[in-house]
């Protein structure tokens, strides 16, 4: 399950989009180009590969975002939780605490969490 797992370079590539959007896909590749060295080709193979993943819509030339960035790293934590921890918050806070411990501000951060989602 790779859809909210993102390589070096394509995390690169999704902030610029994030930043700038909605853009030329013509502008993007030329922002490519001086960015990362990359060819035209290059951008646009990236920027389908992303699209495909339904972050990004590639339209008349104009790219625009389907999934804000804070939505994808929300995903991204959901699809960890469940491959690791069988979707249970309190199995991964457990584990957590077991090996970091928590300051007194991070805790009653974690308690209105709570009570806001009662």
């Amino acid at each position: 399950m790779e859809q909210f797992r993102l390589g070096e370079m394509e995390g690169r590539f999704a902030d610029m989009i994030w930043r700038d959007a909605p853009i030329s896909s013509g502008q993007l590749a030329r922002q490519c180009g001086e960015a990362f060295g990359w060819k035209r080709t290059t951008a646009y193979t990236m920027l389908k590969r992303l699209c495909d993943r339904k972050l990004f819509a590639n339209e008349d030339g104009m790219v625009r975002v389907l999934m804000s960035r804070e939505e994808f790293q929300a995903a991204q934590g959901e699809q960890f939780l469940n491959e690791v921890f069988e979707g249970s918050l309190p199995r991964f806070l457990a584990a957590f605490a077991q090996r970091k411990r928590m300051s007194p501000g991070e805790i009653e951060e974690l308690k209105h969490l709570i009570e806001r989602m009662e």
